[in-house]
């Protein structure tokens, strides 16, 4: 059924997944087989496993295989002390223990996707150690340390479709029965706004990308689902109350939304749902990620038109003064993650559309220097997994 609606709403209520539009967001490609394809046995995961190595042994040369490449291996990170649980934290900020386990998780599955087979072995040695053992499975029930935990997730479930195939039956029970109950904790309401804003997204990207891997049709439809809410939420000129009212940082987190954005819709290309082109309208205005992404980066250019929304100052983080955005996003974070990662994603969407040669302009002004750009928001070497060159 071409071009069919999907109800992004529906899954809440457990209608089913064809419904009616409930909540007029149109989303092209969506079919009766894609369902099926999803429920025997899954889609592709955050990209096309097989065919991104595919794509980077017949190109040994690239700049993407480079990419991949580009961060030693260290064997130190085997005897990593193993984390039991992620805990709250005191003021701003949230649990950083799980770093060393991200940076590992997501070096060596850039260099396992290039074809480094010894990285593959210390990637499959390194999590079934951290499986057999509960990492994370004493979590703190509170939203800090649940979204500390869900950074952490979304590469581990990435790192898994690399070397999937790889493994052994036993091999892929033992990771599968460790990520699958953390995977499942994120979709944890706590009843404040951290159920409807970034924190929420982050969570549905982890979601959707386990239920796409897995075949599990109902988490892949929380991705959809969330989208569909992302963008019946947007103001008409694309930016997202929720996260613009937070002062300084309100470009900030709105990057941080077009991150588990962009997630989500690279995700759906492998169930044939077209998340990129998926519309809302608002007084006769259509207004899609491509909507968002063009305020964000107008807000940079022209700041004026964030400091309406911003002047709010909802935990607006480091900075009090809102009138002082913060721009931190632009640079590498000193601990090898770069937050505009997922902006290889956007500039390798075909066919490209105006807003996003721009996106791919900012990459290359802001990003070109310091590749590869890692991220947990994007699932790990975003210029491994999507740079083309």
């Amino acid at each position: 059924m071409k071009n069919a609606a999907h109800s992004f709403l529906a899954a809440r209520s457990g209608i089913a997944l064809l419904a009616a539009v409930l909540s007029a967001v149109a989303v092209p490609g969506a079919t009766q087989a894609s369902v099926a394809q999803a429920a025997n046995g899954g889609y592709q995961g955050l990209f096309d496993v097989k065919a991104r190595k595919d794509f980077l042994a017949q190109n040994p040369s690239s700049d993407a295989r480079k990419a991949c490449l580009a961060v030693d291996a260290d064997a130190k990170w085997l005897n990593i002390e193993v984390i039991k649980g992620l805990t709250t934290t005191q003021g701003y900020g949230t649990d950083r223990s799980g770093n060393q386990y991200a940076w590992a998780v997501m070096v060596l599955s850039g260099r396992a996707l290039a074809g480094d087979k010894r990285a593959e072995e210390m990637l499959t040695a390194f999590l079934l150690k951290w499986a057999d053992a509960g990492a994370f499975s004493e979590t703190e029930k509170i939203h800090d340390a649940y979204y500390a935990l869900k950074r952490l997730m979304l590469p581990t479930v990435v790192a898994y479709s690399i070397i999937r195939d790889g493994l052994g039956d036993q091999e892929k029970q033992r990771l599968i029965a460790w990520i699958d109950p953390l995977v499942r904790r994120t979709d944890q309401i706590f009843e404040g706004s951290v159920d409807y804003n970034n924190h929420r997204y982050l969570a549905d990207s982890v979601l959707m990308a386990w239920g796409s891997l897995t075949g599990d049709q109902e988490l892949y439809q929380k991705g959809l689902d969330r989208f569909g809410i992302i963008l019946n939420d947007a103001r008409a000129d694309g930016s997202l109350p929720l996260e613009t009212r937070r002062g300084a940082r309100a470009l900030w987190y709105m990057r941080q939304s077009l991150t588990s954005m962009t997630v989500m819709a690279e995700i759906a290309a492998g169930g044939q749902d077209a998340l990129f082109e998926a519309t809302a309208a608002v007084d006769g205005r259509k207004k899609s990620m491509w909507t968002v992404l063009s305020y964000w980066m107008n807000g940079m250019t022209n700041p004026i038109l964030v400091k309406a929304y911003s002047a709010e100052n909802y935990i607006p983080g480091p900075e009090q003064d809102f009138m002082k955005p913060d721009f931190g996003f632009l640079e590498n974070r000193g601990n090898g993650r770069h937050y505009l990662a997922f902006l290889e994603a956007v500039a390798a969407h075909e066919p490209p559309n105006f807003i996003q040669r721009r996106a791919g302009a900012l990459l290359e002004r802001e990003g070109a220097n310091e590749r590869p750009l890692i991220d947990e928001f994007a699932g790990g070497n975003a210029t491994c997994f999507w740079r083309q060159g």
